[in-house]
């Protein structure tokens, strides 16, 4: 609508002249005819750049105008498919031009729509730069973070409080300035083990915050998410039912509930519940292994996580998520308990995380 809101689940546009999802087509070279609705945006055909630089060829094209119902039916059904994504931590553990070109530019090649750029340290990122080459390689971003032991909205200290709802301002303001529409994660407590329960104080002093925060996100435009998180990492939202709960607290329109596929498959009855849980709340899922490793390598229930949202019929964002030590920084490491390194080479990962989705689901 007007206000910026939409209801969750559905992939909201980021800035006008953003382009247009595009069908990938491992076989096919870029081509340009007529496309169906607005005219290809990517200047100059900055996919085509991206090729001629990497030596190979384009592997998105432009869906093509049809006479035929069954290629209309097609191009109605891929615009209404959920939008994939890449976390940033995949290519990059910091945000200076090179980290930041390295990110969006692999998340470009291995053909997803947006990239995730974490904010834990909003002042750390350059929104008119980053927002330059998002436009320059035709993606989109998202933002995400967890709070801190002393920015904590569900602290009882409401100081503490206090500066967990200036810190998810400065993200909300930072994730505006590169054309992000969605700031979700951890945003409800700190990223940590607690060792109580949640207090009643705690629990007002987050649902207030969030409000707050929805109406500055709403204000930009924007959406707000709850990341459903293990036990070991927060005493607010261990399951979709809690997240759920938390959204009807808060009582916004723009606030949904983020789904992650490593941590259901430790709190959840099934993925399939989580999906029913979560119902039209659920807006953005975090597809991830067991071992933070390769999808499909972990015992991770994915085919049955795939299925649950493809029977609800989840058109929302769906991002690819894993972690290792030769990526991501010491510190941020040790807070994700990421003992050992699952991977390295970070293009061959998300190349094939890409592939595993789109065969499964997009």
């Amino acid at each position: 609508g007007g206000d910026g809101r939409r209801t969750p689940g559905t992939p909201t546009p980021v800035t006008p002249g953003t382009p247009k999802k595009h069908e990938q087509d491992k076989t096919s070279t870029h081509t340009h005819t007529t496309p169906i609705g607005p005219i290809c945006r990517r200047r100059a055909c900055a996919c085509a750049r991206r090729a001629c630089a990497r030596g190979g060829a384009c592997r998105r094209i432009v869906v093509l105008a049809s006479s035929s119902s069954s290629s209309s039916s097609q191009s109605s059904s891929q615009s209404k498919s959920a939008a994939v994504g890449v976390h940033a931590l995949v290519f990059s553990g910091s945000w200076s031009r090179d980290d930041a070109l390295k990110a969006i530019a692999g998340a470009a090649k291995a053909n997803y729509d947006f990239v995730e750029i974490p904010l834990l340290s909003p002042e750390a990122v350059d929104g008119p730069m980053t927002k330059d080459l998002l436009e320059e390689h035709g993606i989109f971003a998202t933002a995400s973070l967890g709070l801190a032991d002393d920015a904590d909205i569900s602290s009882e200290d409401n100081d503490v409080a206090r500066r967990g709802e200036e810190l998810l301002n400065a993200a909300v303001d930072t994730c505006a300035s590169f054309g992000g529409k969605v700031l979700c994660g951890v945003t409800y407590s700190s990223l940590r083990k607690y060792d109580k329960p949640l207090t009643a104080k705690g629990r007002d002093n987050c649902v207030q915050a969030l409000k707050n925060v929805a109406k500055r996100c709403s204000d930009n435009g924007m959406t707000l998410g709850l990341e459903v998180v293990n036990r070991y990492e927060t005493n607010v939202c261990n399951t979709a039912r809690d997240a759920a709960t938390l959204c009807d607290d808060v009582g916004a329109s723009n606030v949904f509930v983020h789904l992650d596929s490593y941590h259901m498959n430790i709190e959840e009855d099934s993925m399939e519940q989580a999906v029913l849980d979560a119902g039209d709340k659920l807006g953005y899922v975090h597809i991830g292994e067991a071992h933070r490793g390769y999808l499909g390598q972990g015992q991770c229930d994915l085919d049955g996580l795939f299925a649950s949202l493809k029977k609800s019929k989840y058109s929302g964002y769906v991002a690819f998520e894993s972690f290792s030590r030769a990526v991501v920084s010491d510190d941020l490491s040790n807070t994700l308990c990421v003992w050992r390194d699952m991977w390295e080479d970070s293009e061959d990962l998300a190349v094939s995380a890409r592939e595993y989705i789109r065969d499964r689901f997009v």
